[in-house]
């Protein structure tokens, strides 16, 4: 059984090298997710939080965490494109784009597949938010892993930018989550979101990616 939080008032941190991950610390990582853990790691954009897909509780501690209305949709994280279609549906033109654009900071909102869990859909327009990070560490963490991770940006109820150093996110979220992967700073900017669910492409939010040439 991996180290609890609920022992002390504080997460576990790890120090992560940002370019070559400890293969020994990337493993210990996956373990707490896979025993139902709850992660704040970093990405290309920022740091997020992240569990399994049918962790139900985990999901639920982020919620509260992030104190996020019911309904708020997380994005999934995947290694490569073949994980997300396996979760969604993608067409050519859906492709093509991903291709281009993946890894990298964006969010993509399409339609689903019947491998995603109801709770995690648009409750009316049944779509997933899926994304590929170019980030070492996370696609470390979901190589290790071999299945996509469920996961939302680390802002805080009440801040304006989400928090990017490690020890200030182990002072904020105390023992809310199972581990800290403390990577270095990332960034302060959340994804670019785009929406390919309909016959059009749409940019949702300008964010962290370039979105110019769908412009």
């Amino acid at each position: 059984m991996y180290w609890s939080p609920q022992e002390t008032d504080m997460s576990q941190l790890f120090e992560i090298h940002p370019d070559n991950p400890q293969s020994r610390l990337i493993s210990q990582a996956v373990a707490i997710l896979r025993e139902g853990g709850v992660i704040a790691y970093p990405t290309d954009s920022c740091y997020a939080l992240g569990c399994l897909l049918d962790n139900k509780s985990g999901v639920e501690r982020i919620y509260r965490l992030r104190n996020l209305a019911k309904g708020h949709h997380m994005s999934m994280m995947c290694a490569d494109l073949s994980s997300i279609s396996i979760y969604a549906k993608v067409d050519n033109r859906d492709y093509r784009l991903l291709k281009s654009l993946t890894p990298g900071p964006y969010t993509f909102i399409l339609n689903s597949t019947n491998e995603v869990p109801r709770r995690f859909l648009h409750p009316k327009r049944k779509t997933i938010g899926v994304r590929v990070p170019e980030h070492t560490i996370a696609l470390a963490l979901l190589a290790e892993l071999g299945e996509p991770m469920m996961s939302t940006t680390l802002l805080m109820p009440g801040d304006d930018f989400p928090l990017n150093d490690a020890q200030e996110i182990r002072d904020s979220v105390k023992s809310s989550v199972d581990l800290i992967i403390d990577g270095g700073a990332c960034g302060l900017e959340e994804t670019s979101v785009i929406s390919l669910d309909g016959p059009e492409v749409v940019v949702i939010r300008e964010g962290k990616g370039d979105t110019t040439m769908l412009q």
